[in-house]
């Protein structure tokens, strides 16, 4: 009885996701017209939060200083490395145009706080600093780039035209991962993001609702300043998911978050399971702490996007849920092949088959198609095959929000950082 409760449950939970993410699909075919304002000179700032990142630093530091962009600088916040990330990012700039890269050491016991109180203390240091002396902030864009981060060179001039609408706060590009051709868990998260992307981000600019990501996300100084509560702490909250938290509430302010889909940074994919699912463990337990953003989304944020930001933020108690099918199932087809025995003749159906693919594969042919659109070499078939796998891979999930729950309850809140390679 309990099995069959558990089982039905797990069903309707999936089919309810089917039908909310097939509608995102179908609103993320639209194709979005933007108005177009008056075009003004930007100063771009990118800030990248580091901590023990000499391995992938200079890489990124090379691509962001060769943009073709007139007006910008890199501030490298390094965050009382131990390893040689001040060494590349002083080296950078010694190469670069005087100006574009910039250096903030953070020094113990005031460092490795979180990347949020990094990128607060990098703020802080433009404004003291004076280098943002004689500039709008409305006509300053910020964005914020992990140390991996490889920014395709189009990025400024694709992201541009979003900030002519005075209403917009941030705008977040896409995710790709640049070693996608190292083996099929590159592979996969390389499809997770395009996926998350293509479909989910794109279907949300109608919605209202689109999140910032923590890496190629930009985001208006002006609105940035507006997150600053009377404490002066900064706009980035101490969350461990402190880009979900900070979309959430640009949108609260009555900012209007936007994702552009003709640019994105490529980052390093993690090659080992287990840093994979530690990994996700933090990012599952940041959105259980964005459980406090509720009032304010309630309170704050226009109905149809609240809607939908609420069931976003309810995703790790249906990840929860979900991932007791597999044992209910199996506590469900266990019983019935003990009734099947007691009875003398099978009582399993076709349908004990049928009915679990349908469930659990269904969506692997939109994904299929999505993602082939993008891997331009990798055809539709393979696509299609891959996408099988991709369902099997989001089981990471259940691995991860189990652990990621148990670090909450126990009180764990260090930042799990992705070691690089």
């Amino acid at each position: 009885m309990i099995g069959q409760v558990l089982l039905w449950a797990a069903i309707a939970i999936i089919v309810m996701a089917g039908c909310y993410n097939t509608t995102l699909f179908v609103l993320s075919r639209r194709r979005m017209r933007r108005g177009r304002g008056p075009r003004r000179p930007r100063l771009y700032v990118f800030l990248l939060a580091c901590l023990n990142e000499e391995r992938v630093l200079g890489e990124s530091l090379a691509r962001i200083t060769a943009l073709p962009a007139g007006n910008f600088m890199a501030l490298v916040i390094d965050d009382a490395s131990d390893d040689g990330t001040a060494a590349i990012a002083r080296a950078a700039a010694e190469r670069a145009a005087p100006g574009k890269v910039q250096l903030l050491q953070r020094q113990l016991p005031n460092a490795r706080k979180g990347k949020g109180a990094a990128l607060n203390a990098g703020i802080r240091h433009l404004r003291v600093s004076g280098l943002l002396d004689g500039y709008d902030p409305s006509e300053v864009i910020v964005c914020v780039v992990d140390a991996d981060g490889r920014l395709d060179q189009h990025v400024v001039q694709a992201v541009d035209p979003y900030f002519d609408d005075p209403r917009t706060g941030g705008t977040q590009i896409g995710v790709r991962m640049y070693n996608r051709d190292k083996g099929l868990l590159a592979r996969l998260q390389d499809m997770e993001f395009v996926i998350y992307g293509d479909i989910f981000q794109s279907a949300r600019r109608y919605i209202g609702s689109v999140g910032m990501g923590g890496n190629g996300q930009f985001m208006r100084l002006a609105a940035l300043d507006s997150l600053i509560g009377d404490d002066g702490g900064g706009p980035w909250s101490d969350s461990l998911t402190e880009d979900l938290d900070l979309g959430v509430r640009l949108i609260a302010r009555g900012w209007v978050n936007q994702h552009c889909t003709h640019a994105a940074v490529s980052q390093q994919a993690v090659l080992d399971v287990r840093r994979l699912v530690r990994q996700r463990s933090r990012w599952f337990q940041g959105h259980l702490q964005s459980a406090g953003l509720v009032p304010l989304i309630l309170r704050e944020v226009p109905t149809r996007a609240a809607l939908d930001l609420l069931y976003h933020l309810s995703s790790p108690v249906l990840i929860l849920l979900t991932s007791l099918l597999p044992l209910s199932f199996l506590v469900a087809l266990g019983g019935t092949v003990v009734g099947s025995v007691e009875a003398g003749h099978a009582l399993i159906s076709p349908w004990w088959v049928l009915g679990p693919y349908v469930l659990s594969f269904t969506a692997a042919y939109i994904y299929a198609f999505v993602y082939s659109r993008r891997e331009k070499g990798l055809g539709l078939l393979r696509a299609v095959l891959l996408s099988h796998v991709f369902i099997l891979y989001g089981y990471i999930w259940f691995a991860a929000g189990w652990w990621g729950l148990w670090r909450m309850l126990t009180g764990k809140q260090t930042w799990l950082k992705t070691a690089r390679t």
